[in-house]
């Protein structure tokens, strides 16, 4: 059992789907919390759990325990460039070109 975080689904929910074909079960949350399952049809959720991935669900489901999420992949490119060496530029102007 995986989990998911809606950001994440929406920008990877064809790899997901592909994965819930495969037989992968996600678990997923809205800042931290169970929100949604995504599994095959007609597979009982129940099935193939151990008994401590069954309690972290009932936690989670209830939103006594909150479920960790992958961190963001990282900051988005803005489009601005500046010429190579700019950053170096305003550091020696303000340390004073030392």
């Amino acid at each position: 059992m995986r989990t998911i975080g809606i950001r994440e689904l929406k920008s990877h929910l064809s790899r997901t789907l592909r994965d819930v074909q495969r037989g992968e079960h996600y678990l997923v949350t809205d800042r931290g919390r169970v929100v949604a399952e995504l599994r095959l049809p007609g597979v009982d959720a129940s099935t193939n759990l151990t008994a401590s991935h069954a309690a972290r669900r009932q936690l989670a489901a209830a939103g006594e325990l909150r479920v960790a999420e992958r961190p963001p992949s990282g900051y988005a490119r803005t489009g601005v460039s500046l010429p190579e060496g700019t950053a170096k530029d305003l550091l020696d102007q303000v340390r004073g070109e030392r």
